[in-house]
């Protein structure tokens, strides 16, 4: 019976097997249609998944050269462009639109040989923490379905979970990877503003937007950073020259280096944080300092404004990213066409988005009005100068921040569906990377007593990859007191 536990001993498992590729692919699609309750796929490539997997063990049979990601199945969130394939942002204004070109990262994972089983569920446009703002329906945790995924990447971290892909992409503009990584007991990184290309990726709020990765272990995630990763001349914020990334070899490296880490100490005594969680980290620093390791609390009195900060920007842009989405040249068009085209627009707008995107565009479109936009969107900027720069001031001393990556575990479906003041104060650890633009990433190291996953979020500064991924290897080897039943064995 076939089993996937890393890239590299998958590898070594299709040097024995001729027809390796097609077991695999076999297998996953036996294991999403074993699990279609979960709603983690909008769509499943099941024959041309088939087909290449066969193509690339005939080549693999030939002696041809391999691809750095030969043979792994991936799965994309329903945000990423793949050329003549549906692309609906989990939204209804896109039902049935047909992509037609690929993101820079899917050219990148099919140049290296990927497999590309399917298109994951996720919350509208990416505008959601629980992945119940679908408009195709919610997406359940394989481990207590009863509970959220954590959002907007929740489809993309239940297909990795549950045993139904390799590793997943997924895309994080204020904790979109990280917190349903925490949720489901996976590993969730979000790379430095910059690092990848966000070239076919739908816009939610393009100066936080990144596309992330979950995976069940850092070498694999590091090898498909390696792959996704670099300049791109279809997105000028893709940085040129960027530092160079970690390979899988090099993550050994962290064994022997100790480092010195921060936290926020008004971070792990907010009211918010489940006391549990909060004691757990406590026992946690201490065994880090047992260690040799560095732990300091520092002062961060900018806890309380990340929040805000963060919606009245990330609106903002959305606001205007969405305007784009008016029924004229593409996408769902209201069958009402009315008497001129503003109630044209106002019908498809209004038919076609939900009910948390619609919130958004209002409120996004409030702080960029006359007589508000000093008082708050300009205000928000500052507050983002001021948080950068502080920022790289911690760097100066420390090589990882760490935080919880949510105040609390996967809780109820339905629980914070009808207070949107509450979801939003949920993100207050995972906003702060996006709206600094340093890496980010959540390592599953603990179970509450209620059963579920939680972990730790653990950040460098900018393009500092190697010193994440180094540090999350060091944790998952030496730390991890968490195993993820659920995941294919």
């Amino acid at each position: 019976m076939f089993s996937f536990h890393s890239i590299e001993e998958y590898h070594r498992f299709l040097d024995a097997n001729p027809d390796g590729c097609q077991v695999a692919v076999r297998h996953y699609l036996s294991r999403i249609e074993e699990n279609k309750s979960l709603n983690a796929f909008l769509e499943v490539f099941a024959a041309e998944a088939l087909e290449r997997a066969k193509w690339l063990d005939e080549k693999r049979r030939s002696g041809g050269a391999r691809g750095k990601l030969h043979g792994v199945v991936v799965a994309l969130k329903d945000v990423l462009s793949y050329k003549h394939h549906r692309l609906s942002a989990g939204s209804r204004i896109l039902e049935n639109f047909t992509a037609i070109y690929d993101a820079t990262v899917v050219e990148k994972l099919l140049a290296e040989e990927a497999i590309l089983i399917g298109r994951n569920n996720c919350d509208e446009f990416a505008m959601g923490s629980t992945n119940e703002n679908s408009a195709y329906g919610n997406v359940l945790n394989a481990l207590d379905p009863s509970r959220v995924p954590g959002g907007s990447s929740g489809g993309s971290a239940v297909a990795v979970q549950a045993g139904l892909c390799m590793v997943s992409l997924g895309s994080d503009t204020g904790g979109s990877v990280r917190q349903p990584a925490d949720f489901c007991g996976i590993l969730g990184l979000k790379p430095s503003y910059g690092r990848i290309s966000r070239y076919g990726l739908v816009a939610y709020a393009s100066s936080f937007d990144q596309i992330g990765i979950f995976g069940t272990n850092t070498p694999d995630i590091a090898l498909v950073l390696e792959v996704i990763a670099g300049a791109d001349d279809y997105d000028s914020t893709a940085a040129a020259h960027p530092p160079p990334l970690p390979r899988p070899e090099e993550l050994e490296a962290g064994k022997g280096h100790k480092f010195r880490i921060a936290f926020f100490k008004d971070a792990l005594t907010h009211p918010s944080l489940d006391p549990v969680i909060a004691a757990q980290f406590e026992t946690y620093f201490e065994r880090l300092r047992a260690d040799g390791h560095t732990v300091e609390g520092v002062d961060f009195e900018y806890l309380d404004y990340i929040v805000p900060t963060y919606y009245v920007l990330t609106t903002a842009e959305a606001s205007s990213n969405l305007s784009r989405f008016d029924g004229v040249k593409y996408g769902y068009r209201t069958p009402d066409t009315g008497e001129d085209l503003t109630s044209f627009y106002k019908k498809t707008r209004s038919e076609g988005f939900g009910a948390e995107v619609k919130r958004r565009i209002l409120l996004g479109t409030f702080v960029l009005s006359a007589g508000y936009y000093e008082a708050y969107f300009t205000k928000a900027q500052q507050v983002r100068k001021i948080l950068v720069d502080r920022t790289s001031l911690l760097f100066n001393d420390f090589d990882i921040i760490i935080l919880p990556t949510a105040p609390t575990t996967a809780f109820p479906i339905g629980e914070k569906k009808n207070d949107p003041i509450a979801m939003y104060l949920a993100d207050i650890y995972t906003v702060y990377a996006n709206l600094t633009g340093i890496p980010g990433i959540s390592i599953p190291l603990f179970r509450h007593s209620n059963g579920m996953p939680f972990g730790v979020q653990a950040m460098t500064n900018r393009f500092k990859e190697l010193s994440l991924l180094q540090f999350s290897h060091l944790m998952m080897q030496q730390y991890k007191s968490y195993e993820n039943p659920t995941l294919c064995d």
